[in-house]
């Protein structure tokens, strides 16, 4: 019996150790797709500030950060700016879906692939 503790244990601590090492990945990506873009890097590391950012990426006004403290709103808010970021990297809106529904595939691709942020496109 002590020894099902010990491996209960031991394998706790390699899914926090598995789960620190995606979170830090997740961070690097988005670094990069925000240095890709123009901006600082380290401002994926400061919350609400780093979606501030993600709205100047999209090409969107900064005030609509007010708008992702909305319930629902907030929604629709990042479907709009993941789509747009999607745009603004040159990939279609298939890939702006994926970044909705996947981000935590789709971001790394866009921040450590090739794509090449093209400037905030004029909303129509």
């Amino acid at each position: 019996m002590h020894s099902l503790a010990a491996m209960s244990g031991a394998a706790t601590g390699i899914l926090i150790l598995i789960y620190i090492a995606f979170i830090v990945f997740e961070i690097a990506a988005l670094w990069r797709v925000f240095v890709k873009a123009g901006h600082p890097g380290w401002a994926a590391i400061i919350p609400i500030y780093n979606i501030y950012i993600l709205c100047k990426v999209a090409g969107r006004p900064g005030w609509w950060l007010v708008l992702f403290f909305i319930p629902f709103v907030n929604l629709i808010m990042a479907i709009i700016v993941y789509l747009d970021i999607a745009k603004n990297f040159g990939n279609g809106v298939g890939f702006g879906i994926g970044l909705v529904l996947l981000g935590f595939i789709f971001l790394p691709i866009l921040g450590f692939g090739s794509a090449q942020y093209q400037g905030a496109r004029p909303v129509v």
